[in-house]
């Protein structure tokens, strides 16, 4: 394998280029039009201009990335994640046209994309499940009978879904037909496919998932979990690794349950397990994401691995070179999602000009970012800028120094979600350890961050003036210079 196409943009493009250079491995970048002068086109050594802004018209045409691919002799294309990663079709495309796809076969992206057929696959491998029903359903008397046998509140969820679209709580009978409707027209818009199935509503869960990697040689292993309960509209903003909650066994449990699961659709490459764990520390399974996560820094730095690494040697037909016995876990890693969004105005996107855009730097301070100062935010694409990511010894070390990364984590022009990330590392039920999903919900307000901005500024004034007064003194001593 001697080049690599990544068919994708931003922090990603970068992160996987990255690890291709080290290896001696040619980049080749895509772009559009809105990304001519983005970070990731640059860093590459050789990029081709793919379309138009939307994504449409540029990072979603899989056979125009085909071409690309060919006719610049690319052994491999890495999808990142987001877009084409995890897209059957063009993980058969590229295999039809003799280049390697960095990821799962085509086989595992279509049984996992659907949460029904995924529940199918895994149910004979004695694997927790929320109760529930394992077919879609679109009729409202059905779920009504349905709902009534596994007890509210129950969840609607998008068969084809992610992301939050297409899901809907459910905490009395007469919501359901209004809240079916809207599931149904959501994931319809969204997904193409508006078929939905109910479950039982797990009760302040956390969202634990494990990350696992598969050879070509019947090796799987699993590389221990992340929490990602601290969400905002089902996405995730803060991640870390280990979970603060899991013991040895439930770890090992959880981690032998994800195993199974790679297992059971006959998974290659990188992906991750995702599980419910509820307030008895019962886990279920959820769902798995085939591709690489946002959020796998967090497991590289406790792990002392590169995900992007075993995915490239896997990909070119290698023995994992580690197995389950050589992984220990060491320190902790928080991860914040820093994306173009106002904590103050309910997360909406910000867009604007990056007039100052200065990272922070430090022993245990990572930043995989893909913008620079000048640069504009596109409206096209996903909002995140970067993600910031600290490293300690222990949890509270790694919390600190997060708090510290944000405070020299300098952007103006547009809004970002730094502040929230302090307002939730200064939280004392994040500190803890004691939270769930439902943090947002529980704790967070625009109020409570515009009060901390007030405490911030006034504290700022106080010093500023009792420094004012000490400088006065020193320019009145009789004979100062």
């Amino acid at each position: 394998m001697k080049k690599i196409l990544v068919a994708n943009r931003g922090e990603i493009a970068i992160r996987v280029m990255k690890t291709a250079k080290k290896m001696g491995i040619k980049t080749v970048a895509v772009y559009s039009t809105a990304d001519r002068n983005s970070p990731h086109v640059r860093f590459a050594d050789e990029a081709v201009l793919i379309g138009e802004a939307p994504s449409n018209q540029s990072y979603l045409l899989g056979d125009k990335i085909i071409k690309v691919a060919k006719r610049l002799n690319v052994d491999a294309i890495h999808p990142g994640y987001g877009f084409l990663s995890e897209n059957a079709d063009f993980a058969e495309a590229c295999e039809a046209n003799d280049i390697i796809f960095i990821g799962p076969k085509s086989k595992a992206i279509k049984i996992m994309g659907s949460k029904l057929a995924a529940k199918e696959a895994v149910k004979h491998y004695d694997i927790p499940m929320v109760p529930g029903i394992d077919e879609a359903i679109t009729d409202v008397e059905k779920a009504k009978t349905i709902a009534n046998s596994i007890g509210y509140p129950i969840l609607i969820k998008a068969s084809a879904g992610g992301g939050g679209k297409g899901m809907r709580v459910v905490e009395k009978a007469s919501e359901l037909e209004s809240q079916m409707k809207r599931a149904i027209s959501e994931a319809t818009s969204a997904f193409g496919d508006g078929s939905v199935f109910i479950e039982k509503y797990v009760n302040s869960p956390r969202h634990i998932e494990i990350q696992v990697m598969a050879d070509t040689h019947g090796n799987t292993i699993h590389l221990f979990e992340r929490e990602c309960s601290i969400q905002r509209r089902h996405q995730k903003v803060i991640e870390e690794a280990p979970s603060s909650v899991l013991t040895a066994e439930l770890r090992t449990k959880m981690g032998e349950a994800a195993i199974k699961v790679a297992q059971a659709c006959d998974y290659v490459g990188a992906g991750t397990v995702e599980f419910l764990l509820d307030e008895q520390l019962n886990f279920y399974f959820l769902e798995m994401n085939t591709r690489l996560q946002v959020e796998h820094p967090v497991t590289e730095l406790i792990t002392n691995t590169d995900l992007v690494e075993l995915q490239i040697r896997v990909a070119r037909g290698e023995v994992l070179p580690i197995k389950q016995n050589d992984l220990k876990i060491k320190g902790h890693a928080l991860e914040l999602r820093v994306y173009a969004e106002d904590p103050l105005n309910d997360f909406l996107p910000s867009v604007g000009n990056l007039e100052v855009y200065q990272l922070p730097k430090g022993d245990h301070i990572r930043v995989d970012n893909g913008f620079e100062e000048g640069m504009d935010i596109p409206i096209y694409y996903d909002p995140m800028l970067a993600k910031l990511i600290t490293y300690g010894d222990t949890r509270a070390e790694a919390i600190e120094e997060m708090l510290n990364a944000i405070n020299n984590y300098h952007v103006e022009g547009i809004e970002t979600t730094l502040p929230f990330g302090t307002f939730v590392c200064e939280h004392e039920a994040f500190r803890s350890g004691n939270f769930d999903t439902h943090f947002v919900k529980k704790y967070y307000s625009a109020e409570k961050i515009k009060e901390q901005h007030k405490e911030e500024a006034h504290l700022a004034a106080l010093i500023a003036v009792r420094q004012y007064l000490e400088d006065q003194k020193v320019l009145r001593v009789p004979g100062g210079n």
